[in-house]
């Protein structure tokens, strides 16, 4: 058995989407959502030293995000989906980059076993099409709850694809979330090339 991932360069500057090969027999199924040698070949650098790993569960509808950390510190993921189906978004909100206010998604699911790596400073957000749907994350860093912002998923201008046969269950936080242009006139946009440097400072 010959372990295979392909890959697949997002619309957002830094960020994949990474594709393995699935072995299914009588037995199930097995694969490996991480391959750091495809990981390197795809990126050019090895993947973040893990701090904390996070497990949530959502119900069809649910819709988390968008989500990002402060730079500094910043917080790098690698996302996929342990059951269920999930429509998992990145959108750069890294002012000064090439792709700033691009987004680009991709369904996760446990049968395919896609899986998301966003850089530091990438907005995150992703949408349960399915109950009891699990999404599991690697982050280069500790929650701090200070460090954690939200941005509005139902920005118009964003135009994010967002299922128009579901009805939003969002957190107040994110309902109340600012849009991306609100967000940057207040200032709280990361900085592109802080977001770089945080970048390289994980791979080290």
């Amino acid at each position: 058995m010959t372990l295979t991932m392909k890959s697949r360069a997002l619309a957002v500057d830094g960020a994949y989407e990474f594709i393995p090969r699935v072995f299914d027999d009588k037995r199930g199924s097995f694969t490996s959502p991480y391959q750091e040698s495809s990981f390197v070949e795809a990126t050019g650098h090895r993947l973040f030293h893990v701090a904390q790993t996070n497990h949530s569960t959502s119900g069809r509808g649910v819709v988390r995000g968008l989500h990002f950390t402060v730079c500094p510190p910043g917080t790098a993921k690698y996302v996929y989906c342990s059951r269920g189906r999930v429509l998992d978004i990145a959108l750069d909100i890294r002012v000064g980059s090439p792709t700033f206010g691009a987004s680009d998604s991709a369904v996760l699911d446990p049968t395919s076993c896609h899986a998301m790596y966003f850089p530091v400073g990438v907005a995150h957000a992703f949408v349960a099409l399915e109950d009891d749907t699990v999404v599991s994350y690697l982050l280069s860093g500790e929650y701090v709850q200070d460090d954690e912002k939200a941005l509005s998923v139902m920005d118009p201008a964003l135009g994010l694809p967002i299922p128009q046969d579901i009805d939003p269950i969002m957190s107040e936080r994110d309902t109340e979330a600012p849009t991306l242009a609100e967000a940057r006139a207040a200032g709280l946009l990361p900085d592109y090339g802080k977001c770089l440097e945080i970048d390289r400072e994980l791979w080290s």
